[in-house]
């Protein structure tokens, strides 16, 4: 059978070559009626569409932008927290045409998905700062946006307010009455245990905000927080630094935690362990995410607008990949999103005795 083509079309239909493509990428430009009838028509003579990768030669443009995730691919399915992002990146994208494609910042042989993948842009979400994946992404100069990342000149950036977050969540426990404070974080690639120079160690800027946001409470309080190095965000990791952090003598009253996860971590040590939350260990995370809520107690967590998030992040990518297909220049702006602690059930007044 001949193969089908747009001039197939055209010709059984009595139109233009022109018209029939029209029909596909420019609908704008044709009757409802008319583009019926060659959609039909093309159906039936079992032709999909032009050819993706000759469309996209054609316009100069892929539809297609980027996420490059540090950890495995896996942590965009199974963290509540990224995958309520890019539900709300795909959301906002959803009327631009632009489809998303996760990039995994490992390498493979001579196959660099950050330098070989045709993209139109990307977002840098959640990424260390000395991943090649990020600095082949630069090097292209496309148009990016970085999010949960450090700000950098010429690049548009969305944060939450990491910093003030943390802070509101030290001094809560200090208000009631902790002095004996651990700290569970996620720092730099290296073994678990207890930090000696915990902001020194800091990769990554949420890792390093929340740091500072955590020291500046309890500084100015006179605690001295025990902290411990989680190596990765998940729930096998959690339970193992909870168990450092809660066999270290003396024992912390209260846990401030990196994220939801590291802190539901320490409730199950915990329960386990036979202490009570909150009244022998109050316990605080970071994200307000779904599995904090569902917990007994219900987690005491600072609360980020991750669905705020993922759309300014797509709308600032969006409006970047247009000024560059343009070739105008507008301003870069950094946007930081405001972060609330929300006090639930895990956290208590310290203990009269000890």
């Amino acid at each position: 059978m001949a193969r089908v083509t747009l001039q197939t079309i055209a010709e059984q239909l009595g139109v233009s070559r022109m018209t029939v493509s029209n029909a596909f990428s420019r609908p704008d430009q044709l009757s409802p009626d008319l583009r019926a009838r060659i959609l039909a028509a093309a159906d039936d003579l079992g032709y999909v569409g032009p050819d993706p990768a000759a469309r996209a030669l054609a316009r100069g443009t892929t539809g297609a932008v980027g996420v490059l995730l540090t950890d495995s691919l896996a942590y965009a399915f199974t963290d509540d927290v990224a995958t309520t992002f890019l539900g709300a990146v795909v959301d906002e994208l959803a009327a631009t045409g632009l489809a998303l494609t996760l990039l995994p910042s490992d390498e493979r042989d001579d196959v660099v998905p950050a330098r070989d993948v045709a993209l139109d842009g990307a977002l840098v979400y959640s990424c260390k700062f000395e991943s090649a994946a990020r600095d082949w992404l630069v090097r292209r100069k496309l148009p990016l946006v970085f999010v949960d990342q450090d700000p950098a000149a010429g690049i548009a950036s969305v944060n939450v307010d990491d910093r003030a977050g943390a802070r509101a969540a030290a001094q809560h426990v200090v208000d009631l009455g902790h002095r004996r404070v651990g700290i569970v974080t996620v720092t730099v690639d290296g073994p678990r245990g207890i930090l000696e120079d915990p902001l020194g160690a800091a990769r990554g800027h949420p890792q390093k905000q929340r740091l500072l946001g955590w020291f500046d409470a309890l500084e100015r309080a006179g605690v001295h927080p025990t902290v411990v190095q989680a190596q990765h965000n998940d729930d096998d990791e959690a339970n193992a630094a909870a168990a450092v952090l809660l066999a270290t003598e003396p024992r912390p009253t209260a846990v401030l935690c990196f994220s939801d996860v590291l802190a539901l971590g320490v409730i199950r040590v915990a329960g386990d362990l036979g202490l009570r939350v909150p009244d022998d260990v109050s316990v605080v995370g970071f994200d307000d995410s779904p599995v904090g809520r569902q917990c007994t107690p219900m987690l005491t967590t600072v609360h980020q607008d991750v669905v705020a998030k993922g759309r300014l992040a797509a709308e600032s990518l969006a409006a970047a990949i247009d000024h560059a297909r343009s070739g105008t220049r507008s301003r870069v702006r950094h946007h930081v999103l405001p972060t609330e602690l929300v006090v639930r059930g895990s956290t208590g007044p310290a203990a009269t005795t000890t």
